[in-house]
């Protein structure tokens, strides 16, 4: 009976898989045919009682003989496994919520803008190279994501509503992650990113980060939530993704160089280009969210405009850009690489035309929408890819 009541209480396994199992437990104990002992295995399971427990009527005399310790040690060990399948299934699931909680889009940005800058600022200084610059890089990297993970988050813990009919598959509209895992998450983030620049970057790279973490703050949360009014969002948006960004990291990087700030014709230009990315990426956000916002009567130019002139502004605005970088190669070729500079933009100025050309055939449905704004993300990616080269 006492095998009976461990093999009840701990074994919750198919048919299936106890054929294999005892195939594998049984197949070199001499004497006994592998067939007959999973047959006999199966039969203990299949003539239990209706109570539920196994006795010594219900299961042969074969399974309850041999190696009785062995099953037992077997049982145990199949519900171990089945508690650490658990275990890690909710850490992955964790990990999976956390990891849509951070936006990767914006991660891939921040990360890129941060290494893009710091590469230019040691191509133009590599006699002040040295090893140890590489910890406070990782660093201010960090600082960054910490940085970004706070502003996306608070955004979504007062978005909710909005986010179960626009972004469903965000964490916490899916119920996948719930809004005090969240606030621990972005109070946890603004914390360690403070601390991790305050001791490595000083009083004004602080500031500056502090700063950021206001904008981004007041930006979605009441009674500021300046997302509702597009001019200022728009500012917002630009002010951070655009100049904080490029001005800090290559302030920050050329102080640990041990060299004053100065504004070279490469960064200027970066800083400018990407500071008007960051306005039209602000302005095209809001296309594949207009159902929501008009739902819950949040005002923004696509939902005033209509989504085919947001998606022309956006594009216009943009292909001034490329304008802008083709026109700086030309008029200062002691500043660029004129070549790359040139047909780089180019290129890209071509592929904008043509996404929106493919955008408009589409007829602007939503899933048309959502890959041209994903698009632009794609162009932003680039401009900083091709940055340090130029």
């Amino acid at each position: 009976m006492e095998l009976s009541l461990s093999l009840h209480a701990f074994l919750r396994i198919s048919p299936v898989s106890i054929h294999h199992e005892a195939h594998f437990r049984y197949r070199n104990i001499p004497n006994t045919p592998r067939c007959k002992v999973t047959d006999a295995v199966l039969e203990c399971f299949k003539n239990r009682s209706s109570t539920g427990l196994y006795n010594h009527r219900s299961c042969p005399r074969t399974v309850l003989n041999r190696h009785p310790k062995g099953m037992s040690i077997w049982a145990c060990s199949q519900v171990g496994a089945a508690g650490s399948d658990s275990v890690l299934s909710k850490v992955s699931e964790f990990k999976d919520a956390f990891w849509r909680f951070l936006r990767p889009h914006t991660i891939r940005g921040t990360t890129l803008g941060s290494i893009s800058l710091v590469t230019k600022a040691l191509i133009e200084n590599p006699n002040l190279i040295r090893w140890s610059l590489l910890f406070k890089a990782f660093s201010g990297l960090l600082a960054l994501i910490c940085g970004n993970g706070y502003i996306v988050g608070i955004n979504q813990i007062y978005d909710i509503g909005i986010d179960k009919v626009n972004k469903p598959y965000l964490p916490i509209a899916a119920g996948d992650l719930s809004v005090q895992s969240a606030w621990l998450l972005v109070l946890l983030f603004a914390a360690a990113g403070l601390l991790i620049v305050g001791v490595n970057f000083g009083p004004f790279i602080t500031s500056l980060y502090s700063l950021g973490l206001f904008l981004g703050t007041i930006y979605s949360v009441p009674p500021f939530r300046l997302k509702r009014f597009p001019v200022v969002a728009f500012l917002i948006i630009a002010t951070v993704r655009g100049f904080l960004l490029n001005f800090g990291v290559y302030h920050a990087t050329r102080a640990a160089l041990g060299l004053t700030f100065v504004w070279s014709s490469p960064v200027a230009f970066i800083t400018t280009f990407v500071t008007v990315f960051a306005l039209v990426i602000a302005i095209t956000k809001d296309l594949p969210d207009v159902e929501g916002d008009r739902k819950f009567q949040i005002s923004t130019l696509a939902t005033k405009l209509g989504v085919r002139n947001i998606a022309f502004l956006g594009s216009g605005l943009l292909l001034l850009n490329y304008i802008g970088a083709v026109l700086a190669a030309i008029y200062m070729p002691e500043a660029f690489r004129h070549s790359l500079m040139i047909a780089s933009h180019t290129i890209l100025a071509l592929s904008l035309i043509f996404q929106t050309w493919v955008l408009e055939r589409a007829n602007y449905t939503k899933e048309a929408i959502s890959g041209f704004y994903r698009f632009i993300w794609n162009l932003f990616y680039a401009e900083y890819i091709i940055f340090p080269f130029i």
